[in-house]
């Protein structure tokens, strides 16, 4: 296994000489080198290692940061189903005002980009980390992960310095060598605890003596093979038990939050239960009040927000720690007016249009056999409050407005791809910008077509400004009416949908959705509608004027 040079770590000067020699050469026993061969060979971790350096590289600074991240959650639907549990808790549903949030790129707009991507990232090791068989110090392990994330985003929000959320990624993986070794090797783990709790070791000293390395080591080698970017992993390094001063650059208020975080990780319980709390805040205000501006109520504040925030997390995770407070209910979502049926353009095949069909009884975990939730009509009318109000918000991007509308339709009518296309001015080509679901990268890249006087479904759409349903690809009148590429592209897809972009019966470009099983239930009048209300929007975001 190699192992990538580190002589560009920062080193605290009051840190014991052994210590500088372990950060400096970092040479490793046999024993620590076989751990990282078995976990690195007979687990999971690899994936887990590259899901999350997926997303530790996600910066908000890049224009395609919120459609990055909100493909990278969609295209896992446990992470997905989470993060919208956590986005719809009393708490953050404070942030849309009552109303529930349905996607991920509204979960993104309300609660924040950095918000999203760190709860994704301690979801991430929640889910890739957790161990049945030693379920109890796994979870010892993951809450104290927790806790230190929650609280270095807390003193991420307060802080001047720019990309201050990289303090609460370097807060959670401060716990990641205990946590690997407690998932991976209770045995060594156990041996390494009971050595700690007996007094005779630190907790170092007692990684030394049974692994052969520290945990720091180990959790800076995964992290290093991860890809992790060098400016964490380098918070990583102890601050030494100095007491701190007022950092001189963001690196080094990076390492001063990651200790502290991990240091106060292990007092939020206690705090939690009561008592003294100014005895057990004394030793880190004594330590970490000057450098991080901390006085007893701010600590105090910082622990309660913590209490709440972690709660919150870990339920929306399935953790069980603590059971979390009484939520209440999510308020009944108001019935939409249906809408009259739209009428058949001249020269269009009836099998195209959006069928209207009665919806009947509907659950919010039931579907048809297509995959379509039943109670699509009611995700479609929060799609349409959500844009609606993003418009409002005058601090809503034409790119997001348009990654939030094709996310509405996408999970609404229960799509495996979608796809946002727009006229080239150049070469006249329409061409996909955005695409989620399934193999969304391979199918976006080819994902084009060209005007011409071919009667095909896509040419009569545009045409027609006619918004389209193929309940069934498979019938003879629909099939010759389907293009060369796209049976080339999608050549499993059995139903889709075709919305046209016309402006001053200029085509711009459409919206297209397909799933891989027939839709019979086609699209009733009020779904329609509401179709219809969001392709507006997107007109409407696109002609300002």
């Amino acid at each position: 296994m190699q192992h990538a040079p580190t002589s560009n770590h920062t080193i605290d000067p009051a840190m014991p000489e052994a210590s500088h020699l372990n950060y400096q050469h970092r040479s490793r026993s046999g024993a620590c080198d076989r751990f990282l061969q078995k976990i690195g060979i007979n687990t999971d971790l690899p994936a887990l290692g590259s899901a999350v350096a997926r997303v530790v590289q996600l910066t908000s600074s890049d224009g395609e940061a919120v459609h990055n991240l909100t493909h990278l959650v969609l295209s896992d639907v446990a992470l997905t189903q989470k993060i919208l549990r956590l986005s719809n808790t009393a708490v953050y549903r404070t942030v849309s005002g009552g109303k529930p949030v349905t996607t991920i790129s509204r979960a993104i707009f309300l609660l924040g980009f950095d918000t999203i991507k760190t709860a994704a990232l301690a979801m991430l090791l929640v889910d890739g980390l957790t161990d049945g068989k030693h379920a109890h110090s796994v979870r010892s392990e993951l809450a104290r992960a927790l806790y230190a994330s929650v609280i270095g985003r807390e003193l991420a929000r307060r802080s001047h310095h720019p990309g201050a959320e990289e303090a609460a990624i370097a807060a959670l993986f401060k716990n990641l060598g205990r946590l690997l070794v407690a998932s991976h090797d209770h045995a060594l783990y156990s041996e390494i605890v009971a050595l700690i709790d007996s007094g005779s070791h630190t907790a170092g000293q007692a990684a030394m003596q049974v692994m052969g390395c520290s945990f720091e080591l180990l959790a800076d080698t995964v992290l290093q093979q991860w890809d992790i970017p060098d400016t964490i992993i380098r918070a990583l390094v102890p601050t030494g038990s100095r007491v701190l001063r007022p950092s001189h650059n963001r690196q080094e208020w990076m390492q001063q939050v990651a200790t502290f975080s991990a240091e106060a990780a292990r007092l939020v319980p206690a705090m939690q239960e009561g008592g003294d709390n100014g005895a057990l805040c004394q030793p880190l205000l004594a330590r970490f009040g000057a450098a991080l501006n901390l006085d007893q109520d701010k600590l105090e504040q910082l622990f309660a927000n913590v209490a709440q925030e972690i709660r919150i997390l870990a339920d929306s995770m399935d953790l069980a720690l603590p059971p979390p407070p009484l939520l209440p209910p999510m308020p009944p979502m108001p019935m939409p007016i249906a809408a009259a049926a739209p009428a058949e353009p001249d020269g269009l095949p009836s099998e195209l249009l959006m069928v209207q069909l009665d919806a009947g009884a509907q659950q919010s975990d039931a579907r048809h056999a297509s995959g379509k939730p039943l109670h699509a009509r009611e995700l479609l009318l929060a799609g349409v409050q959500d844009v609606t109000q993003m418009m409002a918000s005058g601090r809503c991007k034409t790119n997001e407005l348009i990654l939030q509308v094709l996310e509405t339709i996408y999970r609404s009518m229960g799509f495996r791809f979608a796809a946002l296309c727009l006229r080239d001015p150049k070469s006249g080509q329409f061409r996909a910008r955005i695409a989620i679901g399934e193999q969304h990268a391979a199918r976006q890249s080819g994902f084009a077509f060209s005007r011409s006087s071919t009667r095909d479904l896509f040419q009569l759409a545009l045409d027609n400004d006619a918004d389209l349903m193929v309940s069934d690809a498979t019938t003879a009148k629909i099939r010759d009416l389907i293009p060369a590429w796209h049976r080339a592209l999608l050549p499993d897809a059995r139903s889709f949908i075709v919305l046209p972009l016309v402006l001053q019966k200029m085509p711009l470009g459409l919206f297209y959705a397909d799933r891989a099983q027939l839709a019979p239930e086609g699209v009733p009048s009020d779904e329609a509608a509401l179709i219809k209300t969001l392709k507006g929007q997107v007109l409407a975001a696109l002609n300002p004027g």
